[in-house]
């Protein structure tokens, strides 16, 4: 069992937290809202601490699961940062779905300080963080990923070293990519089929069985018939990771031109007060142009 330091208390970061703690390791929660670090010491019995230089100290393993890149900058390296703190060797793995220009940055920071960093961008969504059962796809150092591995068991369904630092989240914007124009073609299906004047449920029920299935599929359908979209990835965590694939894709020469569409499909939800909204409200959009 490990002293592990968990910072970011978001809708995944907290059960992840949890699980760390269940799982017998001795865990320090920081969050930025320090009523809920609070909260999640109290529901798990774990420590609660007010920044990350406080909450790291002593860790073997620091975890981090934030909101974009100058957070990620700000719990590493900004006042009361976790690298101030953190002991020679201690790993420090970023759950975080960042650039890979940032990642990078911070992995050569941490390794002038004596540390190890695993970039380890998740995949799985809020259910699959309570459920113990996303998947992680890391890079950095194989000695650091081997060590970070077995704890990462705690919540994960999957968890691969993909290869060198940067390597998970170039995988992750993969990830994006693929699920974006999965979305947008469940979204023009389940319209299609309410054109036609079909039973939405009858017609995902079957096709889902088929080639045509996926995880999209079978876990958003019902909801998207009930014109529900209050829960899962939101729209604008969705673009903000488009945007780092599209940004990336410049700097690679790689051809997304889907991915670029939907981009802009997802601008026009956040334009219908949707940045809140999950990612399948596509959807609601397709039905607002009737």
């Amino acid at each position: 069992m490990a002293k592990i330091a968990f910072l970011g208390l978001g809708v995944m970061g907290y059960p992840m937290a949890g699980h760390l703690q269940n799982a017998g390791h001795d865990v320090t929660v920081y969050n930025r809202t320090t009523e809920k670090a609070e909260k999640w010491a109290v529901e798990f019995g774990g420590t609660s601490k007010r920044t990350p230089a406080d909450a790291v100290q002593d860790a073997d393993f620091v975890m981090a699961c934030v909101g974009n890149d100058d957070d990620l900058r700000q719990v590493c390296t900004g006042a009361d940062g976790a690298f101030s703190t953190m002991k020679e060797g201690a790993i420090f793995v970023d759950h975080t779905t960042v650039s890979a220009k940032v990642t990078a940055e911070l992995y050569e920071i941490a390794k002038a300080s004596g540390l190890a960093f695993v970039d380890a961008p998740i995949s799985g969504g809020q259910a699959g963080a309570e459920n113990g059962v996303l998947s992680i796809m890391c890079g950095g150092d194989q000695a650091a990923y081997d060590a970070a591995e077995p704890v990462m068991d705690a919540y994960a369904r999957i968890c691969r070293r993909i290869g060198a630092s940067g390597a998970g989240q170039m995988t992750k914007m993969c990830n994006q990519i693929a699920i974006a124009g999965l979305v947008q073609g469940l979204s023009e299906a389940v319209h299609f089929a309410e054109k036609a004047g079909l039973d939405g449920r009858a017609v995902i029920e079957v096709i889902s069985q088929g080639a045509a299935g996926s995880w999209q599929m079978s876990n958003r359908y019902e909801t998207m018939l009930d014109d529900h979209f209050e829960h899962g990835f939101a729209v604008d965590w969705m673009r903000k990771d488009l945007g780092i694939c599209l940004s990336t894709a410049d700097e690679t020469g790689a051809s997304l031109p889907v991915t670029a569409l939907v981009d802009q499909f997802y601008k026009d939800v956040q334009k219908m007060d949707g940045g809140r909204w999950d990612t399948s409200s596509l959807l609601k959009r397709l039905r607002a142009l009737g």
